[in-house]
């Protein structure tokens, strides 16, 4: 068995590559939120002077790149890579962004899950010695993701309570190597596809929340550890409906989550703010990690977390087919380093 592998899906991460730098930019909405504090930009308006909503997105996640380099002290020409995904057909906001930076490019997708898929294979090319210094983002916008996925904005359509709020907003981690290690990956658990058969795309939460489960407990199993390792252990996005879901199940196998439990579609907004069961969106985890999460490791009031990002496989092709809602979530463990 390979000696960098733990259980049947966890990485070992030997060389711990370190979390260099974050930036996080996010939409008037999400700085209306009670994190909107703790967020590195926060628009005065969505369109950020662009003529399209998908300029807008783009420069968001080029924005929260260059503010993550500028906190780690590194400039485009010494990133080996970026890592970075959306939620719109061929990754346009990652291509017009990460085109500027003229630097390598991996495509991510995983949905909502995309931030802590990059932050996985970001950190396996690093802890390899592939490279030396990577970037892994994700970003979403509520009107892109309205446009694509339903309707046109302009139709003022109904959304049902169980519905989410897809979060405009971005995040980018630098991930490399520092002489004195602070904050670093150390594991990673790889998710599988779980399909509950579930087919209402204004269910999203619960669609996600088996696949959660399933990756949390085999993290758990793979690594040894108790769920009350972390200081917090964080899905993303679950909202109001897939968060209470989630620890349901967990409580049938013995799993007391609730301690260190929450989910960043939950914390990124008040409940007064219309956004029905929470956010959503490969932008919102990624946002909340390199805004506030990050903050708070590096102020020292918490310095294990456990990063679980889901994400719901659908397409607008598949939903349209009646098709069910897989569901997926990568896990990954950043930890000081003393």
């Amino acid at each position: 068995m390979p000696n960098n592998k733990l259980g049947k899906q966890t990485l070992a991460f030997r060389t711990r590559p370190e979390v260099l730098g974050t930036g996080s930019v996010v939409g008037v909405k999400e700085g209306q939120g009670p994190l909107g504090k703790s967020f590195d930009i926060v628009l005065e308006e969505d369109m950020f002077g662009e003529k399209t909503w998908e300029g807008a997105e783009s420069k968001m996640l080029s924005e929260s790149m260059r503010i993550a380099m500028k906190k780690a002290g590194k400039t485009a020409d010494q990133v080996d890579a970026i890592l970075s995904g959306d939620l719109l057909n061929q990754l346009m906001s990652s291509t017009y962004s990460v085109k500027e930076f003229s630097v390598p490019f991996l495509g991510m997708y995983g949905a909502c899950s995309t931030m802590t898929e990059a932050i996985i294979l970001g950190s396996v090319l690093v802890d390899g010695s592939y490279f030396d210094t990577v970037i892994a983002a994700a970003s979403s916008h509520y009107s892109t993701a309205e446009r694509q996925f339903r309707m046109p904005l302009e139709h003022g359509n109904q959304r049902p309570p169980s519905a989410q709020w897809t979060s405009t907003a971005s995040g980018s981690l630098v991930i490399g190597r520092s002489k004195n290690p602070h904050f670093c990956c150390t594991y990673a658990t790889i998710g599988k596809i779980v399909d509950t058969g579930m087919t209402d795309a204004n269910q999203m939460g619960a669609a996600m929340a088996p696949a959660a489960l399933d990756t949390v407990y085999r993290h758990l199993l793979d690594t040894g550890r108790e769920w009350n390792y972390y200081d917090r252990i964080l899905t993303g996005d679950l909202g109001h409906i897939g968060k209470q879901i989630l620890i349901d199940m967990a409580k049938n196998l013995g799993i007391d989550l609730s301690p260190a439990y929450d989910d960043c579609g939950v914390l990124i907004y008040e409940k007064d703010q219309d956004v029905h069961s929470g956010g959503s969106g490969c932008g919102c985890s990624a946002s909340v990690f390199a805004g506030p999460i990050w903050k708070s490791m590096m102020e020292g009031s918490i310095s294990k977390v456990l990063l679980v990002s889901t994400g719901a496989l659908l397409s607008t092709t598949s939903a349209q087919q009646g098709g069910s809602i897989p569901g997926i979530a990568h896990a990954v463990s950043v930890e000081a380093v003393y």
